[in-house]
């Protein structure tokens, strides 16, 4: 049985807290945009910590059974984008996310208080 979007961002917070990312942020997108239902943004302070959170969201989904779409970015680590379908999870390394800012971009969007 498929999981709502609503569950998908639980899960994807989840995962991510699971690893310590910080300052997770997680923005609601229906009737904003057409590319996913929510967006979930972190960031950890070095590039084993942001593989290590993507590898652990990755892990959850595909044990919940998440059809993942993409990933790009685990070589690198210094963003990782995880296309989970209804929700994209964004992971940062702690300067990129503060160069990229993508918050601000997206300030139209509520922000979703998760458990």
């Amino acid at each position: 049985m498929p999981i709502s979007s609503k569950q998908l961002l639980d899960l994807a917070v989840q995962a991510v807290d699971e690893k310590k990312a910080m300052d997770i942020v997680a923005l609601d997108l229906k009737g904003i945009s057409l590319i996913a239902d929510y967006f979930v943004i972190c960031h950890g302070n070095s590039d084993i910590q942001v593989q290590s959170i993507a590898t652990e969201v990755r892990k959850q989904a595909q044990e919940a059974g998440v059809d993942i779409k993409g990933i790009e970015g685990m070589d690198t680590a210094r963003w990782v984008l995880m296309d989970l379908g209804d929700v994209i999870v964004h992971i940062f390394h702690r300067d990129e996310r503060e160069y990229y800012n993508i918050e601000r971009l997206w300030s139209d969007a509520k922000v979703v208080e998760t458990v």
